[in-house]
């Protein structure tokens, strides 16, 4: 009986591997339910609050930063108008109600 070469089972090794990727990219994508969609849905939420919360950390650090070097360097010239932090505020879920920004309107008299 003569034996395998190195180039047969390479060979045989790549087909194997070609035929299971083949096999795993024809599988249906899951679907979701209810549930796993809004948790998805909160978590890119989540997520983009906290690069919201992020950013303005950063902005304040760079502020404390600029601040402090001013004051070391007085002669250096500051620049005008550089934009202010923006507080992202407190994380509110996705579909519930807003907070109404201001005092509650007063409902309309019955005559």
């Amino acid at each position: 009986m003569r034996s395998i070469t190195p180039t047969w089972r390479l060979a045989l090794l790549t087909a194997a591997l070609l035929g299971s990727t083949a096999a795993w990219a024809k599988l249906p994508a899951p679907t979701l339910t209810e549930e796993q969609k809004a948790a998805a849905e909160l978590a890119k939420a989540k997520a983009a609050y906290q690069a919201k919360v992020d950013a303005f950390k950063t902005c304040k650090a760079a502020e404390r930063a600029a601040e402090h070097y001013f004051k070391q360097h007085p002669q250096a010239a500051k620049p005008a108008g550089a934009p202010a932090c923006a507080d992202p505020g407190r994380f509110a879920e996705p579909g519930a109600p807003a907070a109404p920004a201001g005092p509650a309107a007063a409902p309309a008299k019955k005559s």
